[in-house]
C-alpha cells in the first residue's frame, strides 16, 4: 500500500481519499482541484485561493520559472511557498507541456527534478514525452518507452521528503496506457498523472478520455492516486472522478476569464450573452450582468476567475457529497445531458462497467433509474453475476405480478427490470428496492430479460416461465427458448 494515499468513500470508480504530503506537512482531501498558477500573471493570488476558496493544492510550471531570471532567483532564495504566500500543497510540472507544444526543452528530468526540489515544491514532475492523440502505434510505443526511462530515472534522483509523479502515456492506445499504468506502478513514485487528454478534452472527444484512463486504471493499484492532467471545465468532473480520477488542475478559471467566458456546469457562455446571472455566488449577487460587463478589463477578468473558481470548487464538493450519499452515477448521468459529447462519454463509462463494479459498494442508499444508461450501471451487472450463485428450485415461475400458488411451481420469483429475477426474500435488499418510472423503457426490459437469461443458462435442468406484462418481441427474443412465457397484461 502507498503510504502517502487512503481511500476513505467509493461510489463507482470515484473515491474520497486522503492524500498525504509530507514536504508540505498537510493532508489533501479527494478528489481536488489543483488550480494553476502562472507564475507571471497573478489573476487570483494564491493566498486568495487558500483563504477564499478553500484550496489545499495547486499547481505551476517548473519550467517557466526555471527560465524566467528574476523568477527564477526569487523562488531558489524564497522558496515558492513564500513566493506565492501559500500555505498548501503545491505541484510543480516539469516543461511537458511545452514539450508538447513547441517540440522541444532544454532541461533534463535530472535537472528539473532537482530544480524542483531546490524550489520547495511539494510534489514534482519529470520530463515526460506527452504524446499526442492518434499517432501511430511505433510512435506511441516508441516514446511511451523514453517515458518509462526517464521515470526510472526519476527513482535515482534525490528528492528528499518531495513526492514525484509518475506520467502515465501511450496516446489513444488503451492496452498502451494500461502498460505504462502498470509500468509506473511498479515504480516507487508517488502520483500518477494521465497526460496528453487536453487535446481529446478541447476535440469534446470524451469517451476516448474514458477509454484512456480506463485502460490506466487497469494497470495501476487501487491505491493509486490519480491525476487527470489538464481537465479544467467543471462540466466534465463527475465524470472524471466517477472513471477513479482524484486530483484536477485547472486554468480554465482565469483562461475563460480573460476572454469573457463565464463557466457553469453545463458549459461555458460569453458574458455579453448574458441577460442575467444564474449563480448565487458572491460574484453573482453582487453584479449584473451590466455592471459587470463595464468594469474595467482587469477587474471584470478578475471578478470572472473569481466567479469560475466558485462554480468550479462546488462542483468539487457537489461530487464529495455524491460519493458519501452513494449516487454519483445519478449526478454524472444529470451532467452528461448538458452536451451531446458529454452523454458520449457517460456511455463510454458505462462499457467499463464491469470494472468499476469492482469498487463499488454493495449496499447504499436507493437506485434511482433517471435514464436508459441506467439499465448499465455496476449494480445491474452485480446483480445478474449473483444470479450464477443463487439456489434454484426445479421449477420456478418469475413474474412481474403476484406469485403462482406452489401446487404449479415450487417457487415463484419477481422480475424487475432493470435487474432482472430474484427471490422475493431479497426484496428489500439494494439496489432492489430501486426507484423505476412506471413508464419502463426498453433498455431496462432488456437488461431484466438478460438477466432470466442468466438464470435459465446457470440452472440448465430447471423448468423456467416468465410471466411478462407486455414485453416486446425485440425483448423476448433475448429469453431462451427453453422458457415458458406468460403474458400478464390483461391480469
Amino acid at each position: 500500500m502507498r503510504e502517502c494515499f487512503e481511500i476513505r468513500d467509493t461510489d463507482a470508480g470515484g473515491r474520497i481519499g486522503q492524500l498525504s504530503v509530507p514536504r508540505a506537512d498537510i493532508t489533501v482531501e479527494t478528489p481536488a482541484l489543483l488550480p494553476v498558477i502562472n507564475p507571471n500573471i497573478d489573476t487570483i493570488s494564491p493566498r486568495r485561493l487558500a483563504e477564499e476558496f478553500g484550496a489545499e493544492i495547486l499547481i505551476t510550471n517548473s519550467y517557466i520559472i526555471y527560465g524566467t531570471d528574476d523568477v527564477r532567483e526569487r523562488a531558489l532564495e524564497d522558496g515558492l511557498h513564500e513566493m506565492f504566500e501559500f500555505p498548501g500543497a503545491i505541484v510543480t510540472d516539469s516543461g511537458s507541456f511545452q514539450l508538447a507544444e513547441y517540440g522541444e526543452i532544454d532541461v533534463t528530468t535530472e535537472e528539473i527534478l532537482e530544480f524542483q526540489h531546490a524550489i520547495g515544491s511539494d510534489i514534482g514532475t519529470p520530463v515526460d514525452i506527452p504524446t499526442p492523440p492518434d499517432v501511430s502505434r511505433e510512435r506511441a510505443e516508441d516514446e511511451l518507452e523514453t517515458t518509462q526511462e526517464r521515470l526510472e530515472l526519476a527513482e535515482t534522483v534525490e528528492t528528499g521528503e518531495m513526492l514525484v509523479n509518475a506520467p502515465v502515456q501511450g496516446s489513444t492506445y488503451p492496452d498502451l496506457r494500461e502498460a505504462a499504468g502498470r509500468h509506473a506502478d511498479a515504480t516507487a513514485l508517488d502520483v500518477f498523472p494521465v497526460g496528453a487528454v487536453v487535446p481529446l478534452m478541447n476535440e469534446y472527444r470524451y469517451d476516448d478520455v474514458v477509454d484512456v484512463v480506463a485502460g490506466a486504471k487497469r494497470g495501476l493499484g487501487a491505491d493509486a492516486p490519480v491525476h487527470l492532467f489538464g481537465a479544467g471545465h467543471p462540466m466534465m468532473f463527475a465524470l472524471g472522478v466517477a472513471m477513479g480520477c482524484d486530483l484536477f488542475d485547472s486554468a480554465a478559471y482565469a483562461l475563460y476569464a480573460r476572454d469573457d467566458r463565464y463557466l457553469t456546469v453545463r458549459g461555458t457562455r460569453h458574458l455579453e450573452d448574458l441577460d442575467y446571472l444564474p449563480c448565487s455566488c458572491p460574484i453573482c449577487t453582487d453584479f449584473s450582468p451590466d455592471e459587470l460587463r463595464m468594469l474595467e478589463d482587469d477587474r471584470r477578468e478578475e471578478e470572472l476567475a473569481a466567479h469560475n473558481l466558485h462554480v468550479t470548487f462546488a462542483e468539487i464538493r457537489r461530487i464529495k457529497q455524491a460519493i458519501r450519499a452513494g449516487n454519483l452515477l445519478e449526478l454524472v448521468e444529470g451532467r452528461a445531458r448538458s452536451h451531446p459529447t458529454m452523454l458520449d462519454g457517460y456511455r463510454a463509462l458505462l462499457d467499463h462497467a464491469g470494472q468499476l463494479e469492482r469498487t463499488d459498494p454493495v449496499s447504499k442508499g436507493t437506485f434511482f433509474y433517471t435514464s436508459h444508461e441506467s439499465a448499465r450501471r455496476p449494480e445491474v451487472i452485480r446483480h445478474h453475476r449473483r444470479l450464477e450463485r443463487l439456489s434454484v428450485p426445479d421449477s420456478l415461475f418469475l413474474t412481474e405480478g403476484e406469485p403462482a400458488s406452489r401446487e404449479t411451481f415450487d417457487e415463484s420469483w419477481r422480475v424487475e427490470p432493470p435487474f432482472g429475477p430474484f427471490p422475493r426474500a431479497l426484496s428489500r435488499s439494494y439496489p432492489l428496492t430501486a426507484e423505476v418510472p412506471g413508464r419502463t423503457d426498453r433498455s431496462a426490459l432488456r437488461a431484466a430479460a438478460d438477466g432470466v437469461r442468466r438464470l435459465v443458462e446457470t440452472n440448465p435442468e430447471t423448468a423456467v416461465t416468465l410471466g411478462h406484462r407486455g414485453w416486446p418481441e425485440s425483448v423476448l427474443d433475448r429469453v431462451p427458448d427453453r422458457v415458458a412465457l406468460v403474458d400478464l397484461t390483461d391480469e
